[in-house]
């Protein structure tokens, strides 16, 4: 373990390791975060010999932005070179898995939507391989090479794709326009939902032919229809797939979705597995002789942690739960014959395991104090598989391990960081309400140890998410810190990667605990770290964050000023206009009528009276998760309690704040409402 965290620790020197050479270091800005490639997942070929990966240039003007793939030999004796170079990105690549070519899907001109394209190894220019209307989504290859599943949206009962074109112009015809729904949910995140479905069709490569391979299936009758993930099953002759039916229920319970199986001459589909368990992912071992599901049973708790399980395939039987001591989340993994490789998130970071799948017992490949590993994608070589690194001070960049030694493929931004002050954030802990709490105490660029500095807290969304020592663009710290600021990013009740009853223990405090958790390691950090002038300090955050913002302005004037991006000021109202609301329910021990303790004692628009600290209130009006109801809310109280304060709305931004410059005037404006009240 120890020689596995000092590699960790070397990953991060070496891409950094010559800052302490440069006399004069830059402040990380938002132009220089914008210039940064951006790079994809990388996908590994079969032989172990190459890996390809995306790599986005990012640009305040829109139609500068471009999106390309990219080839490397996974040994690094061959440097990265540009194998696409079209307007349109391209997306969904893979390799084939017995010939040397990769596909990948894009809207190239003249395409109507997404199609898929396959380009040869020895070169030329990339092939058009589909022509179907409906657009071509998640493919996959089967083991043969011959055929590939995919998905696409269809109006209901209607299967071929001349049909669903002809259907779609008929509604364009219509001289009225309205939507119209019977059940729940009625739109996600930023789009109101429609009528069609997902469904999984089959394209012969050699023949061309596309067919709907949900043509007689009985889920797709039922109202509350709604495809998961699909795989090939090992022999090529089914696809294995996860479906609810009652996703229509949600306004009342959570959603239950099995594993089925359907062979792709059609019929009707078996139903595989018949438990109580929620199913989110299926996978198979390289050999076909096990199915793996990720997969929790709903109770009445606002998060489960998916457990993994281990089947004999094809009859699925001898259900095993695999690593039933680890009691964290799995980000993602890759199945071989004997192992499986994970990625799985532990205090902050991201680190990669090894699992053995006869008795469920793992070791630490990757990872440990430092950085996050991640998107790992496995070659039929047993040691040599890809995977993408990142850090709180570095982007994601592709990694190649072999054997015994680690080789850095794109090293995309490395050059360019070398010229900014990117100071590794630093881990403390604080005992609050009993528990121990995790916080990363962040410098300013030019940190000077003998200067006071002004605090920042900066509080995480979620909740079920946590502070990571990973790349952000949306709420970069070290923009927000800029020279002047210290930043403090703690990890409260409800975080993930604790375990799950931390991450449970949030049910029915929603902001009281969690907010006394980060009033506790702010103090402690003043008290640890002599450069912090406790006299200064702010908080904000974004989503849960803006929540618990709105929540210290119910109940503490211990901020200077505060700011909330999409932040609740009134949690009644948030539940019954967000695309979601059963958690938010359960949140609360019961429905907005039912008169809960937390909901009498926990809503931040119950203490109005008590508002007085200056806030900053940030919205996008595409916003369906926090709807800007509630932003509207909260500026009407302010401006009605005569609260220094200030709106800005977005009217082109969901809850992310995205567009290039859009960001960079959110980012400007939230760091002059720190200089007004910091000084």
């Amino acid at each position: 373990m120890n020689k596995l965290l000092s590699f960790s620790f070397i990953l991060i020197l070496s891409i950094g390791s010559t800052l302490a050479q440069q006399p004069i270091l830059k402040t990380m800005s938002h132009e220089a975060m914008t210039s940064l490639k951006r790079v994809g997942a990388p996908k590994i070929s079969p032989d172990g010999q190459w890996v390809i990966y995306s790599q986005q240039a990012v640009s305040y003007e829109a139609e500068s932005n471009t999106s390309d793939l990219w080839i490397a030999s996974t040994d690094g004796t061959q440097a990265p070179r540009k194998i696409t170079q079209t307007k349109a990105g391209e997306d969904n690549y893979f390799w084939h898995p017995t010939e040397k070519k990769i596909f990948f899907t894009a809207k190239r001109e003249g395409d109507e939507s997404a199609q898929l394209y396959s380009l040869d190894f020895a070169g030329g220019d990339a092939q058009r391989v589909s022509n179907f209307s409906l657009g071509i989504g998640s493919p996959q290859i089967s083991s043969d090479g011959s055929k590939i599943l995919f998905s696409s949206r269809v109006f209901p009962g209607v299967f071929s794709d001349s049909l669903n074109k002809k259907q779609f112009e008929e509604k364009k015809k219509l001289k009225y326009k309205a939507r119209v729904y019977t059940s729940f949910p009625i739109r996600y995140w930023d789009s109101w939902l429609d009528e069609k479905q997902t469904h999984v069709f089959l394209l012969d490569l050699k023949t061309k032919e596309v067919r709907n391979l949900f043509s007689e299936l009985s889920l797709v009758q039922s109202p509350g229809f709604q495809l998961g993930a699909f795989k090939w099953s090992p022999d090529n002759q089914s696809v294995v797939f996860i479906a609810s039916t009652d996703y229509n229920t949600t306004a009342y319970q959570f959603s239950t979705s099995k594993i089925y199986q359907l062979n792709i001459q059609g019929g009707k589909e078996s139903l595989l597995v018949k438990d109580s368990w929620d199913y989110s992912n299926i996978y198979f071992s390289k050999d076909g002789k096990y199915a793996l599901a990720t997969g929790s049973v709903h109770q009445d708790k606002i998060y489960q942690l998916d457990h993994l399980f281990r089947f004999n395939w094809p009859d699925m039987s001898n259900k095993t739960e695999l690593l039933s001591s680890l009691d964290r989340p799995i980000n993602q993994l890759e199945v071989s014959t004997k192992h499986l490789i994970a990625s799985i998130e532990d205090q902050g970071v991201d680190r990669l395991i090894r699992v053995n799948l006869q008795d469920g017992t793992f070791q630490p490949v990757l990872g440990g104090q430092k950085g996050s590993f991640n998107q790992v994608s496995l070659s039929q070589q047993e040691n040599v598989f890809a995977y993408a690194y990142e850090s709180m001070a570095s982007p994601s960049e592709v990694f190649v391990h072999h054997v015994d030694k680690e080789i850095a493929i794109s090293k995309a931004n490395q050059a360019f960081l070398k010229n900014y002050d990117l100071k590794d954030a630093e881990v403390f802990w604080t005992t609050s309400r009993g528990k121990k709490i995790r916080s990363f105490l962040l410098k300013p660029a030019s940190f000077d140890p003998n200067k006071k500095y002004p605090l920042f807290v900066l509080m995480h969304g979620g909740p079920a998410i946590s502070f990571k020592d990973t790349y952000g663009y949306r709420w970069n710290p070290y923009i927000l810190a800029g020279t002047e600021y210290v930043i403090v990013m703690t990890d409260y009740t409800g975080s993930v990667g604790y375990g799950e009853k931390f991450t449970q223990d949030i049910q029915f405090d929603p902001f009281k605990g969690p907010g006394q958790e980060i009033l506790d390691a702010a103090n402690d950090a003043i008290k640890r770290f002599s450069f912090i002038d406790g006299s200064r300090q702010a908080a904000g955050g974004a989503s849960y964050g803006g929540h618990l913002a709105n929540w210290m302005q119910a109940t503490t004037s211990h901020f200077k000023c505060l700011i909330a991006h999409a932040g609740l000021v009134n949690s009644e109202a948030q539940w019954g206009t967000s695309d979601v609301i059963w958690g938010r329910e359960l949140m609360n021990g019961g429905a907005p009528w039912v008169p809960t303790k937390t909901w009498k004692e926990q809503n931040p628009m119950r203490f109005a009276a008590n508002f007085k600290t200056p806030i900053l209130l940030t919205v996008g009006e595409n916003d369906f998760r926090v709807p800007i109801n509630n932003t509207l809310e909260n500026w009407s109280i302010l401006q009605r309690q005569k609260v220094p304060s200030k709106l800005i709305v977005f009217p082109e931004e969901n809850h992310w704040i995205l567009k290039a410059e859009n960001s960079r005037f959110h980012y400007q404006e939230i760091r002059n409402w720190l200089a007004t009240y910091l000084k």
